[in-house]
This record gives structure tokens, sequence and C-alpha cells, in this order.
């Protein structure tokens, strides 16, 4: 018996659905076959207890809010120096609203450990996240230099608690550019650091976002910014990345998706039901391009399914195009004179790290970091390892004071 015009449709919306929500971590296709043996009721028993355990993406800050050029509200939040002082690492403090020295000998060591002495970082490090993620991705970076240094962690337009782009909404939508996000992030600068030094760390899109802003506003980049640090991302041709598919596929992909994007964009509700009906589907292929290693925590891998599950279809659809036509290539040498980062995972099937290596080839002084078993999500599957790039790249920006000299004590002139 022959299924249901109505039926069929709402089974292909499910499968597009799930498409849709790979290709928001930058993947087409694979799936996880381990989550194809275990029952449904089991899987959804065990992503509610890891939702429940899971300590990651619950640090935050003081709040604050910067007006984009097209009036799109940008959320952010700032983590001051000392703030560990006053909270603690989770947010909670005693009874007498202080922290216990437990937290404070914590804070010491981490200081000791990243930067050698006990001094803060007269710098703000302005953090900017991925397409279909959060701030929230950079948790680990950010608990590791919280109450060291004055960071910023915003959510790009229409993701997290930032509200919808608002040249992106209604019959009249734009598609977003990269040159928009680099706008942005101006006024996210100017909200929240509108002064003193500034290192800018962006992963994937929002290391896009930093060329963009390069570009926009040279002077401020002189003047301003002592580090940049690039973390799995490109400065253009990403069309010609396959995801580890073969070419032909993918390029028949490319043909025919922006326009299959532009209609379930405008069946959202449809598509959504349809995501959550493969839902196990989807996070296979979320695992699969997300990370490299086989032993990732399952917590951390959950994490970032939550994070792109979250991602509306519609706004999938209003950023995709941007990738295709990014090449920010000609803007990098503007940057020869500063300390750069440029880290990837050697196994990024999302922006591979021959892209991370033509970034580094176009600044000679850039350190090139390549993580071994390391995928997209490489600050959330080797966080130490981008931590301590991060940390050396505070330090040869002079945003820190250097390491003790041998013989000598952290914390001595």
């Amino acid at each position: 018996m022959g299924e249901s015009s109505s039926g069929g449709t709402w089974r292909r919306a499910g499968f597009a659905g799930a498409a849709i929500g790979v290709l928001a971590a930058g993947a087409a296709a694979g799936v996880a076959v381990e989550r194809l043996t275990v029952g449904r009721s089991v899987r959804r028993k065990a992503r509610l207890a890891l939702d429940s355990a899971g300590p990651y993406g619950g640090l935050r800050g003081t709040p604050g809010r910067a007006l984009a050029d097209d009036g799109t509200v940008l959320y952010y939040e700032v983590d001051e120096v000392d703030e560990v002082d006053e909270v603690g690492e989770a947010g909670e403090v005693g009874e007498a609203g202080e922290v216990g020295a437990g937290d404070r000998a914590e804070a010491s060591a981490r200081l000791r450990r990243l930067f050698g002495r006990r001094e803060p970082a007269p710098v703000t490090v302005v953090f900017s996240h991925g397409y279909c993620l959060n701030q929230d991705s950079w948790h680990f970076q950010r608990a590791a230099l919280r109450g060291l240094v004055r960071t910023v962690h915003w959510d790009q337009r229409s993701h997290g608690r930032s509200g919808q782009g608002v040249t992106q909404a209604g019959p009249d939508a734009v598609p977003v550019s990269i040159d928009r996000l680099g706008r942005d992030l101006r006024a996210v600068v100017d909200a929240a650091a509108p002064d003193g030094p500034l290192v800018l760390v962006g992963h994937s899109m929002g290391g896009m976002t930093v060329m963009a802003f390069a570009e926009q506003y040279p002077e401020l980049m002189r003047e301003r910014v002592a580090g940049v640090a690039f973390v799995g991302t490109s400065s253009g041709k990403l069309h010609e990345v396959t995801y580890g598919l073969p070419v032909l596929g993918v390029n028949a992909v490319r043909r025919i998706l922006p326009g299959v994007l532009r209609t379930l964009g405008a069946q959202a509700e449809l598509v959504e039901r349809g995501r959550r009906a493969t839902a196990d589907l989807f996070a296979g292929l979320v695992k699969k391009y997300s990370f490299a290693s086989k032993d990732v925590d399952p917590a951390v891998a959950r994490f970032a399914e939550r994070m792109i599950e979250s991602t509306p279809i519609d706004v999938v659809a209003a950023f995709y195009p941007a990738f295709a036509e990014h090449d920010k290539s000609a803007s990098l040498p503007a940057l020869r004179d500063l300390p750069v980062l440029a880290l990837a995972g050697d196994r990024d099937l999302v922006t591979p790290s021959s892209h991370t290596e033509a970034i580094a080839a176009l600044l000679p002084d850039a350190e090139l970091v390549i993580v071994p078993d390391g995928g997209h999500l490489v600050m959330l599957e080797h966080p130490e390892a981008v931590t301590d790039r991060l940390a050396d790249l505070l330090v040869r920006a002079g945003a820190v004071p250097r390491p003790a000299a041998a013989g000598t004590e952290p914390g001595e002139s």
C-alpha cells in the first residue's frame, strides 16, 4: 500500500531536516553505526542523563548587549580579571558571598601553569564562535582564563542569545555576509571593550568574522589589536572542501543546496519536526564531523550536539551562502606585523588543516599548530592543546608578563 502524500512529505522533511542539521555542523553524509544498534528508549535516557550531568556551557559572565548597524541586538558576556575572587567557577558563591580558599588556590594554579606569574593581563580577549554554535563552544578556554584575563564572549547574530538578524527577517530577507559579521564584531568591541589592547580569537565562521573585521577596520587593528588566533577556519576556497565524500556527489549537492535551503527555511516548523524524528542519525553525524578522537567524552559530544541542533533551519539557510562567497586571503597580509596563531585539527573534515596551513603561508611569522587526532571542534576535543597555545599567544603579544626565567620562582621579578 502506497504512502500518503502528506506522510511522504513528512518523511522527506525528516531526512532533509537531518541533512540540514548535519550541514550546520559542516557535513553532508555519514552515520555512527552504534547509534543504530541501541534501542531508542535507551538512547533517549542516555541523552537525558548526559544533559543533566554535563557541566559544559554553564559558565556565565556579566551580560551586555551591543546594537549592530542594522538594529540587530547582539548579546555578549564579560569575564573580568580577578572575578574568581567574587564568583566561583560554576557561578556559585558561599553563604558569606565569598569563594573559598580552594577556588582562589585553583585560580592561582591556573595562572602559574599558563603564564608563570601572578600578575593579571591588561588585555581583552574577544572570542567569536562558529556556524550553528554559540559562545559556550569556548567553554574550556573560558574556564581556564576565567578571572585571569579579561574576556568577552558573544553570540553571533541569530545564534545563542543574540537576536535574529534584522536584515535576515521578513519577506525582504537577505542572506548574511561575512562582511556583515565583521561589522557585528566591531559593534561588540565598541560596547564591551571600547579601549585598551585586544586579542581576537575566532573559530571557523568566527575566524572569518575576524578576517572581515581586520579588512574593514585597519586603523583599529593597528592601534589596538595585539594578537589574533585563527582556530579551525579558512580564508577562502571552501567550495573545494569535500567533507571526505566523493567530489562529484558533493558538487551535485552544492548546485541544488541553496534552493533547497530557501524552500526548507520557509517550512521551518515541518523541518524541525523532522530533525527531532531523526535525532539519532543527526547525533551520529555531528559526532563524525565534529570530532576525530574515538574516545571523546560522550558528554562533550552531546554538548556539541545540543548547540548545533538548537540552530533553526531558517538561520542555517540565511548563513550558508556566505561560505561559498567567502574569500579574505587578500586581507591577511595586513596581519603580518602581529603575533598570530593558526591552529587546526589534523583530521578536520569541515575546514581541513590545509586551509590553516594556507593562512600561515601568508603570515610567515604566525605560529602554525596542527593538533594530532583533532576534528573541527578541536577546542572542545583537545581543550588543553588549544588553551596552552592561546596562552603562548598572549605572551607573544605582550599581553601578559613573560614566564619567569630559569631559577626564578613564579611571581618574582
